[in-house]
């Protein structure tokens, strides 16, 4: 597998990036430009990371596809299907969105969220995204989260069902799937039934940790991979079943120094199993 997390450059270009993926000791990247950029800086960069055998890990389509203001889900639709086509031209791994949501918040709670309505607007948008790029080197992917379709391994299997189009693969964050304290305490044993379900279809993963307070109710928090009670023996163990080269990404970190201590405690990690990053 290949560790992957963002890069603090003041002068971003294709040289200053790579040089700085290769300083952190990266073998994979987050893509350092968006759709709006020119087909000569997509292939500068597409070549630099072929070049130094980087592989770009995920593009983000951060964006809300069934937002309730039709206004918004229109901008949402065409930001996913051009940030699609700049991952199938650049050759990434992925492109990744969560599926959204009904509320105001585009990332937030709702109690619209788990109806059988919203389950068929994500597969209506993931449709028609991946329809009109019809990618053949990359692949469209949801990002797992606790108040939406895919929360579980289950709810994603059932998405990849009813989506039904080969330009759609996971993208797993372990941590956004444990919601309460039975997931919290037994995240090994979800981790080994996610990989077991949708091993074949994970292209990507994240890399983060979480806490549970003694606060009532229920208070889960992110923290740095290495702060929390993720299981990241069962983790790095199932991915290294997977493509040699899937990508494992770091993220949610404030500084460049946060990501140095994340990166050496994963490290850390695979090299006591033997894993190479």
């Amino acid at each position: 597998m290949r560790l992957a997390g963002p890069v603090f450059i003041e002068e971003m270009n294709p040289e200053s990036w790579i040089e700085a993926v290769k300083k952190e000791g990266y073998r994979a990247a987050v893509c350092p430009i968006d759709h709006t950029a020119s087909h000569d800086e997509i292939e500068r960069y597409r070549m630099i990371a072929d070049k130094n055998d980087i592989m770009i890990a995920e593009v983000g389509a951060w964006s809300n596809p069934i937002s309730s203001n039709k206004e918004e889900r229109k901008a949402a639709l065409d930001y996913c299907k051009k940030q699609l086509d700049l991952a199938e031209k650049i050759g990434a791994k992925c492109c990744v969105n969560i599926a959204g949501s009904r509320g105001l918040q585009w990332d937030g709670p709702h109690h619209d969220n788990f109806s059988d309505e919203t389950f068929s607007m994500i597969v209506d948008s993931v449709r028609e995204i991946i329809d009109e790029v019809n990618p053949t080197r990359t692949h469209f992917t949801l990002e797992t989260l606790p108040w939406i379709f895919p929360d579980s391994a289950d709810s994603y299997l059932s998405l990849i069902k009813a989506i039904d189009r080969k330009g759609l693969a996971v993208h797993l964050d372990p941590v956004n799937m444990i919601s309460n304290p039975r997931l919290f305490f037994h995240n090994g044993e979800m981790i080994r039934d996610a990989f077991k379900k949708l091993g074949p279809f994970i292209k990507c993963c994240h890399a983060k940790d979480i806490t549970m307070s003694n606060e009532f109710m229920v208070h889960l928090d992110e923290v740095r991979p290495g702060k929390g009670s993720l299981n990241y023996q069962v983790l790095l163990t199932e991915l290294n079943r997977l493509d040699i080269d899937t990508p494992i990404i770091l993220e949610h970190l404030p500084s460049q120094e946060e990501y140095r201590l994340a990166a050496a405690y994963v490290r850390e990690k695979a090299a006591e199993l033997n894993i190479s990053l």
